[in-house]
């Protein structure tokens, strides 16, 4: 899909990290935006920061139905919907507290949902559009300490996955993104849970990142994998998980697959 000047993009989990780093790439391409998060403030500064005219702040809840619908619908007719609100909490799955694990569940997989049913619609009506998933490595291969973010993320891959036939004919790409460990403030929340092998300095550039979406967007990829090592990650743990683990290990310590057999 051409990602043309006055092309209309809807961007939840806007204020930050990935979510602002693709608006400010499209607002440079001429793109109009309805920038969706829960706090109003962050989104009020992007827009002011952004190139060109129209850019919307829509403070709304993806994990609430009703608020992401509503943003939908400020916007008018969304071209392309990204999907990208997420939230991430580490730990041993028995140890991590229940209102995180369905937080997450209620971000990062329902809000999805919410998301995806507000905007799609009207594009199938029109015949054009392009729908965005941002999951994670996570999908491909479930680390320890994020049993339920990966599940979350994986459960984003399997509706993509499937929507994209679904789609066959109605004039709407889907993309799902697998973004590795990237430079955001996603786990400054808790940095001292953060496990062992997610600590290193091995986060790539968000900007790098939000490039490599808008050219999987133009040339309707049903995956994009950043950095490229994620795509690796898939094939390997896909064909071999006992040699994934084992490459894991060398990477990034035993942490990273300390259960071997």
């Amino acid at each position: 899909m051409k990602l043309a000047p006055g092309t209309r993009v809807l961007i939840t989990g806007a204020s930050r990290g990935i979510g602002a780093a693709l608006a400010r790439r499209l607002a440079a391409r001429g793109c109009v935006l309805g920038l969706v998060a829960r706090g109003e403030e962050g989104l009020r500064e992007l827009v002011a920061s952004l190139p060109g005219e129209g850019h919307r702040a829509l403070p709304a809840d993806v994990a609430d139905r009703e608020s992401i619908r509503a943003a939908v619908a400020a916007v008018g007719d969304v071209d392309v919907v990204v999907a990208n609100a997420g939230v991430a909490d580490y730990g041993p799955w028995l140890d991590l507290d229940e209102e995180l694990e369905e937080r997450m569940t209620r971000i990062n997989w329902l809000g999805t949902l919410y998301t995806v049913r507000a905007a799609l619609p009207g594009m199938v009506e029109r015949g054009r559009g392009h729908v965005v998933v941002i999951s994670s490595g996570a999908a491909l291969r479930t680390f320890p300490g994020a049993a339920v973010y990966g599940a979350t993320k994986a459960a984003q891959r399997g509706f993509a996955e499937g929507l994209w036939h679904d789609l066959d004919g109605a004039g709407v790409g889907v993309t799902v993104v697998y973004p590795g460990e990237i430079e955001t403030n996603l786990h400054d929340h808790q940095p001292e849970k953060l496990p062992t092998w997610r600590k290193g300095g091995h986060e790539a550039d968000v900007d790098e990142c939000a490039q490599a979406i808008v050219e999987g967007i133009e040339r309707d990829k049903r995956g994009v994998y950043f950095p490229r090592e994620v795509r690796l990650l898939q094939t390997v743990h896909g064909i071999a998980p006992r040699f994934a683990d084992l490459m894991l290990r060398r990477l990034r310590g035993p942490s990273a697959a300390p259960r071997r057999g």
